[in-house]
């Protein structure tokens, strides 16, 4: 086996290393783009030799031998016409393969490192990814050939070369006015739509909220304003465009019959022959054909561009760190050292104005050990339950599971050993059961039965009008806030993980939930695993063994339970006798 070694090879980033391959597919799509340009000749050249040949001879074979040939070269034409539509289909969809699973992990990773999201990465992908099978991108590959049509024309007459050429040269500058007047409007209905988006989603995820106290009107005039910016300015940019896109082709149609007329004057005079006429007309449209193509289509041009743009920011070309070496599983001996957190930073706020969530929090459990955390809301309970798991990152001190710290772990390998149960749950759509088993294809059904029976669910799910197989996280579940609770609990301790968080696991349980969920943390206990609750009920706490007070993001007391409850109340008791 080869020994990896720091340095040992440049890593690239995954963009990077993602398109390299693309580059031998588009020298390929450039190959086939000249073989098609130069198979457009034909219906010229047929013409040509239709008008000054066969008319003129009378001979019907040539004029059959003529047709064969030609029909011969259009089915070469659609051949290749075929392999470049196929070859950039198959590459676009490569890309998407390719680039899907890092820009999902990448866009949830900014979470973790605090950094601004970035609205849909995955459409962003999914633009690049029609962009590539568009035809402006064929039309861009077919723009370097317009020299060829050009070269032929001036072959034929160089004053109708130059007719051509001042065309050309007319419908490119018109193409890059198109880019200068458009950027600026379009950038910017850009950014103004993720923000719509962002502002919808939330919206959507606070129906509840929203709909009860009457919100829905004001909001819904909110969005109005926030959309009709956002649409008045890509109207500004298409309008733009189109008077542009219409001159282009009023230009094409103007020069078309300037060069028919510049070739029935030479054809007067004897400078060319009536086949060429008609041949010039037919190549001078193919030349500008190009370029009116991409005006026509470039907003899909500006789209991409912004996608691929965005995706840079999800996945930027930088080395990327090598793979952490492979720990064995954990035992859940962690220690917490001086741990100190920052709120993330809102865009346009300093980063030295932060709020600050934890300060100097240290404290130490062991496999066994069942750990509660209180204190007032807003006392930093729910941070410290990211930080434990990993969804956030320090800003300062450390965290080590069994003496490394999280990030020398591998994360997938890891997560097999972490359950987490949010203060927020939300079910992912799909089937109860895919949502207990994480979503692994390989769960077995013993550890997915067992996971449900040691949160207690198991009953209830078989209660459920399809069992294990009713569908969950989509908007007509079946399934209440406190059983979706339970449910989530189910997925946080399945296979039994070394360590399990949870926050506030009870605020939506019954009494039943209540003591299910004190039966399970014991379980979990003896089972070896550790066990911290953030709980801001009392019952929640009714099955740990140690506590962890918190105040304003301090800690106030760490320690066993019954000594941490008597401290934390001897001063309240000596109040009420005073």
């Amino acid at each position: 086996m080869t020994r990896r070694t720091p340095g040992s090879s440049r890593n690239r980033g995954t963009l990077q290393v993602a398109i390299r391959p693309l580059r031998s597919v588009f020298w390929s799509v450039a190959l086939v783009s000249c073989a098609l340009n130069l198979l457009m000749l034909t219906g010229p050249v047929f013409m040509l030799q239709v008008y000054d040949r066969v008319l003129a001879s009378q001979s019907v074979p040539t004029l059959v031998a003529l047709s064969a040939l030609a029909a011969t070269l259009y089915a070469f034409w659609g051949v290749f016409e075929f392999l470049r539509s196929r070859t950039l289909s198959r590459a676009s969809f490569w890309l998407d393969q390719r680039l899907g699973p890092p820009t999902l992990t990448a866009w949830l990773g900014r979470s973790i490192e605090d950094r601004p999201a970035v609205a849909r990465p995955l459409a962003d992908l999914s633009t690049v990814r029609h962009f590539l099978s568009s035809p402006a991108l064929s039309g861009l590959f077919d723009m370097p050939w317009i020299p060829l049509y050009l070269g032929f024309v001036f072959i034929i007459h160089p004053w109708l070369g130059w007719l051509t050429l001042a065309g050309a040269v007319l419908v490119t500058a018109l193409a890059l006015v198109n880019e200068r007047v458009t950027r600026s409007s379009l950038d910017d209905a850009a950014a103004l739509d993720q923000i719509e988006t962002r502002f919808l989603d939330q919206v959507h995820r606070s129906a509840d909220t929203i709909l009860p106290m009457g919100m829905l009107g004001a909001l819904a005039d909110h969005w109005q304003r926030m959309h009709a910016d956002g649409a008045a300015l890509t109207q500004q940019a298409g309008e733009r465009g189109e008077i542009i896109s219409a001159l282009s082709k009023a230009i094409r149609m103007v020069l078309q019959s300037a060069v028919l007329g510049l070739g029935a004057f030479l054809a007067i005079y004897g400078e060319i022959s009536a086949g060429m006429i008609v041949a010039v007309s037919i190549i001078s449209g193919r030349a500008l054909a190009p370029v009116d193509q991409v005006i026509g289509n470039w907003r899909s041009v500006v789209r991409a561009r912004q996608a691929f743009q965005r995706l840079a920011t999800i996945l930027p070309d930088e080395a990327s760190p090598a793979p952490p070496l492979r720990l064995p599983a954990p035992n859940a001996t962690m220690s917490v050292r001086n741990l100190t957190k920052f709120a993330p930073a809102p865009a346009g706020v300093a980063s030295e104005l932060r709020r600050l969530i934890l300060k100097d929090v240290s404290f130490d459990f062991a496999p066994g050990d069942a750990v509660g955390v209180i204190g007032p809301s807003a006392s930093g309970k729910s941070s410290l339950a990211r930080i434990l798991v990993g969804a956030w990152r320090p800003d300062g001190g450390e965290v080590r599971l069994d003496g490394a710290l999280l990030e020398q772990w591998d994360r997938a390998l890891l997560g097999r050993h972490i359950g987490y149960l949010p203060q927020n749950v939300e079910l992912l759509a799909g089937t109860v059961q895919q949502n207990i088993a994480r979503f692994d294809p390989d769960a077995l059904d013993e550890d997915i039965v067992a996971a449900a029976q040691l949160a207690g669910v198991h009953e209830m799910i078989l209660r459920l009008p399809e069992g294990y197989s009713t569908s969950a996280g989509h908007g007509a579940t079946p399934l209440s806030g406190g059983q979706m609770q339970r449910i989530a609990l189910a997925r946080a301790v399945f296979r039994a993980p070394r360590l399990v968080v949870l926050d506030e696991p009870n605020s939506n349980l019954d009494a039943d939930g209540d003591a299910a969920l004190a039966v399970a943390i014991e379980r979990l206990r003896q089972s070896g695993s550790a066990v911290v609750v953030m709980a801001h009920r009392p019952s929640a706490i009714a099955a740990v063994n140690k506590l962890l007070m918190l105040m304003n993001g301090s800690v106030v007391e760490f320690g066993n339970k019954d000594d941490v409850l008597r401290k934390v109340t001897r001063p309240l008791a000596a109040g009420a006798r005073a």
